[in-house]
């Protein structure tokens, strides 16, 4: 059994090992970045030295900022998010941060119950990605946190919205296609509201181009490497194969291609295959996929600017900011 301390390390043991003052320590346990270099690293080493564990959530109490921001994605594997949420806990925590990291799924009702729970706890953030229902404006209003839509720029966001315009994302790669001489394209979407917005401006793009008709289907949220199998069989079913399919993720259009290729077809000459989000995979895959990419660490730098004024009481932007998005012509199409 675990010995119970005689005496727990307080902040001002810290003070007295660092040679500083508890102001100092204070100081540098809500923010290390305020504290010169050398003095961090002796309050750093002073910290663990004696064991002190800080009780952020008093501090939080005391300057009303709990210092944690909850970061709301609704999944993980496989996932198009993860170089941008990765991007935003790197900083968050270089900042003093606590991240809380949340699965909504696709669930409206899921993502409610998380949004209460951080509010519940007073983040200074929430960092939402997923699905949001009417009932969120009402209980965000409600509380100081600062609600940040991202990955989307809905026309009325709660709170403040960094993303780009999934509809313009689709009709860019129509234009592309198009351009680079495919007629007869299909496309493979998750079953959600962003993916049916992209699916949606290509068609319309491609019909006002003089495209024919357009083929679709979709897939389960997330869409992922193993729905290549399903899909490559739907597609031979279809009355005339197409000559370019875009894929939902970089993820679906690798197990695509590797069905294809499995079955002796040649991509890009005999099928070519586009993905989205750009992910290291689309680099790396033979052959390299075209791709369709989100710069994801600039939402995360943008929220965490945001966060950063919010704090300070400065006056946040007034509409959404767009990112944009790049479309990469690699070898798959």
């Amino acid at each position: 059994m675990a010995e119970i301390p005689d005496k727990v390390p307080t902040l001002d043991d810290v003070a007295s090992r660092a040679g500083v003052s508890s102001a100092t320590v204070s100081r540098f346990v809500n923010n290390p970045k305020v504290v010169a270099a050398a003095t961090a690293e002796r309050i750093r080493a002073a910290i663990a030295e004696v064991g002190y564990i800080p009780n952020l959530l008093a501090g939080g109490l005391a300057s009303s900022r709990s210092k944690m921001v909850a970061v709301l994605i609704p999944h993980l594997v496989d996932s198009i998010f993860n170089d941008t949420i990765e991007a935003m806990v790197e900083e968050l925590s270089s900042g003093g941060f606590t991240v809380m990291l949340g699965l909504t799924g696709v669930s409206a009702s899921r993502t409610n119950e998380l949004i209460r729970a951080a509010l519940s706890r007073k983040v200074d953030a929430i960092i939402s990605s997923g699905p949001i229902d009417a009932t969120i404006p009402a209980l965000v209003s409600r509380s100081t946190t600062l609600f940040i839509q991202i990955w989307e720029l809905p026309e009325h966001p709660v709170g403040l919205a960094i993303g780009f315009s999934h509809r313009d994302a689709g009709s860019d790669m129509a234009r592309f296609l198009m351009s680079r001489g495919y007629r007869r394209p299909h496309l493979v979407t998750a079953d959600g509201a962003r993916a049916g917005v992209r699916r949606d401006g290509f068609v319309e793009e491609w019909q006002t181009l003089g495209g024919g008709n357009v083929t679709h289907a979709t897939v389960d949220i997330p869409s992922r490497f193993g729905h290549g199998r399903r899909v490559f069989a739907d597609i031979r079913r279809l009355p005339e194969m197409p000559d370019v399919v875009v894929c939902g993720s970089d993820y679906l259009a690798q197990g695509l291609i590797v069905e294809a290729q499995a079955a002796g077809l040649r991509v890009p000459e005999d099928l070519a295959v586009v993905g989205f989000g750009n992910s290291s995979i689309a680099g790396e895959m033979r052959p390299t996929i075209t791709t369709m990419d989100v710069d994801g660490r600039r939402i995360a730098r943008e929220a965490i600017a945001a966060i950063r004024r919010y704090g300070e009481g400065s006056a946040l932007p007034d509409h959404p900011i767009d990112v944009g998005f790049r479309l990469i012509a690699r070898e798959s199409a």
